[in-house]
């Protein structure tokens, strides 16, 4: 492939790659890791996605090296690794690359501010920056580039540390916010005639607001006879998340974008964070489609050992659970959460009437409210055998580092469990025993994407297993959360790194949950929802719930009516709470999959009360799921 400086002097635009962070998150990578670390920690990780990202067709891709700096690196005790991160970093995206892309070595800021907004001297920073550029061509990078800065001053420390080093071209890239300026209020056409003044070889913004905030930093700021210009937008609006952020806007919504931001002058396009190589493969179509001569080189990127041996059971022959989802039947199940201590019979007599009475299945909680009870699995597993009805184990995330999580899973498959609930689970801080310490190696969508891969035979790793696990794999939903963007790009995740059913939080307004279900419909999200309810059984029931359970809402109508039972009698009380909550269920049922219904303080005889009149109907047809746009 020729130069960067071929690249710089044709007259056609090219494409540079999408986002690390974002396809290591999702090929579950929790946000409390090192990132660049992965360069010597898991190697085979970070060179499958730069694979990825030059199969879609990225001229230029990134070394995973963004944050690998001495300050950056030493929140996680790694500031003497500096040059062999870097240099690593690099190893791996040349290798990847194998001739057919560029590489440019990412440099990304320090996360401190400097003289004299800081403390940090102009010539501490610019040492920084250097050693860090100097493990980078140490790797063998063909460029570099300066991106995701706010700060000009520190943008130019930067440059002229990698002048000292070396001669190769600086791609050089701010970032601006809503309001089209710097977060140091610097505008856009300051931003480029100054870095062009300094000797940038190619000037533009990347991060930022999404792809119309960067069109706009382009259209103002673009100056004729300047520097080359390059747009590296996020996919949408960014969510800051310890400093990861993480938005999307569809692939197709890239591409347009990327056309125009060629029309105005600029000369690479790509994506930054929320982007995965489907962003990429539009906007690389995109940018050929202003250049018709151009062909396309065809990478096909090297699968996980044994991954392609290993086809993923299908949804209806994994369990009678998942029988149903394929089928679109209507699916009950009842949640009864783990005895506190080693003797399960109570427990068992419930699930036994649960049985008799027709119930699909019993949903296992994980340790709720980070409360001390009988494991999940274990309880399961007597739920399964001595109970004669499949169970719906939660799994979370908390206890248990990846290596543990892996464990369990083979072993819980080994003993015949099916169907999984995976959550992050609630902090150990909520329940009585605040000083235990929580591990989240990864999250619920990390936890989909790991067990998505073992139901495809393959280890989080790319190695291969005895035989693909043939777990139906469900999630959590929250429709009432408070955040509710955050919640619906989450849920999206979730489904795109394997998802096939949720269950949702306790519901006590129908219309919330209705008007959810519509808005993830819309983004084209199609998986059966399992509403969840719960009985009250009396006012201080609903007081408590409304008032301290995260993530759920009673509304101020339902705890006056259940005020007002209770004040009557307990068994008022009673009678009141299963009355909503087969208010709630005739509301919903024409628009869910399934009910599940939780046991209050045990009493599998209130759930089932609720559930009584329920028709065994089919419920609306299964829409397909939209293609992922991520490897999962």
């Amino acid at each position: 492939m020729s130069g960067f400086l071929d690249l710089l002097h044709d007259d056609r635009p090219h494409v540079f790659d999408g986002a690390m962070g974002t396809m290591l998150y999702q090929k579950g990578v929790f946000i409390n890791r090192c990132y660049d670390e992965l360069c010597l920690r898991e190697p085979e990780l970070v060179k499958e996605v730069h694979r990825a990202y030059v199969a879609a067709g990225a001229e230029l891709i990134e070394t995973n090296s963004f944050g690998a700096n001495r300050l950056k690196l030493a929140a996680y005790g790694l500031e003497e690794q500096v040059r062999a991160i870097n240099a690593r970093a690099a190893e791996l995206a040349r290798g990847a690359a194998a001739g057919r892309a560029l590489v440019g070595g990412s440099i990304g800021p320090l996360g401190v501010r400097l003289e004299p907004f800081g403390a940090t001297a102009r010539e501490e920073a610019r040492a920084i920056f250097r050693e860090q550029a100097e493990g980078l061509l140490e790797g063998g990078v063909d460029f570099f580039i300066l991106e995701t800065f706010a700060d000009l001053e520190e943008i130019r420390q930067a440059l002229e540390a990698v002048r000292e080093v070396s001669d190769l071209p600086v791609v050089c890239q701010m970032t601006v916010q809503e309001n089209g300026v710097t977060a140091y209020g610097t505008t856009p056409a300051t931003c480029m005639a100054t870095l062009d003044e300094w000797g940038a070889d190619v000037v533009g913004f990347n991060c930022s607001v999404g792809p119309h905030g960067v069109l706009e930093a382009i259209e103002v700021g673009a100056t004729p006879g300047r520097a080359r210009l390059s747009a590296q937008p996020n996919a949408g609006l960014p969510r800051d998340v310890q400093g990861r952020k993480i938005y999307m806007a569809s692939p197709e919504y890239m591409a347009k974008y990327a056309q125009r931001l060629i029309r105005a002058g600029a000369k690479f396009v790509g994506g930054c964070c929320g982007t995965t190589p489907e962003h990429i493969r539009r906007i690389a179509d995109a940018v050929r489609a202003l250049s018709p001569g151009r062909a396309r080189v065809q990478v096909t990127a090297e699968p996980p050992k044994g991954a392609e041996a290993r086809p993923t059971t299908p949804l209806a022959e994994r369990s009678a659970w998942g029988r149903k989802l394929a089928a679109g039947e209507l699916l009950t199940t009842v949640e009864i959460v783990p005895p506190r201590g080693i003797d399960p019979s109570k427990m068992l007599a419930g699930v036994e009437a649960l049985r008799r009475a027709g119930v699909d299945g019993v949903n296992v909680p994980d340790g709720p409210r980070a409360q001390m009870r009988m494991g999940a699995l274990a309880t399961a597993v007597l739920v399964e055998r001595v109970g004669g009805i499949e169970a719906v184990v939660h799994y979370t995330c908390r206890d248990r580092n990846l290596l543990g999580m892996l464990s369990d899973l083979l072993g819980a498959h080994a003993l015949g469990l099916r169907n999984l609930l995976l959550i992050t689970g609630d902090p150990p801080k909520m329940g009585p025993y605040p000083e235990a310490t929580a591990v989240f190696d990864i999250d619920s969508i990390g936890l989909t994407n790991l067990v998505a891969r073992l139901n495809r035979g393959v280890d989080p790793g790319g190695n291969p297993i005895d035989e693909p696990t043939r777990f139906t794999i469900g999630v959590g939903v929250n429709p009432v959360s408070v955040d509710r963007d955050h919640e619906l790009n989450r849920f999206y995740w979730k489904v795109d790194a394997g998802a096939e059913y949720a269950i949702t939080q306790p519901v006590f307004d129908p219309d919330q949950l209705l008007s959810f279900i519509e808005e993830i419909q819309r983004r084209g999200i199609w998986i059966p929802i399992v509403a969840g309810i719960w009985p009250l059984v009396s006012a201080r029931n609903a007081e408590f719930l409304a008032n301290e359970v995260p993530g759920v809402v009673v509304p101020p109508e339902v705890v006056e009516r259940m005020r007002s039972a209770s004040a009557r009698s307990r068994e008022h009380a009673i009678a009141e709470g299963i009355a909503i909550a087969r208010e709630m269920i005739e509301r919903v049922l024409p628009h869910v999959q399934g009910i599940q219904v939780s046991a209050p303080f045990g009493r599998t005889d209130l759930a089932l009360q609720v559930l009584d009149g329920i028709s065994r109907v089919k419920a609306p047809p299964r829409h397909p799921l939209p293609a992922p746009s991520g490897s999962g």
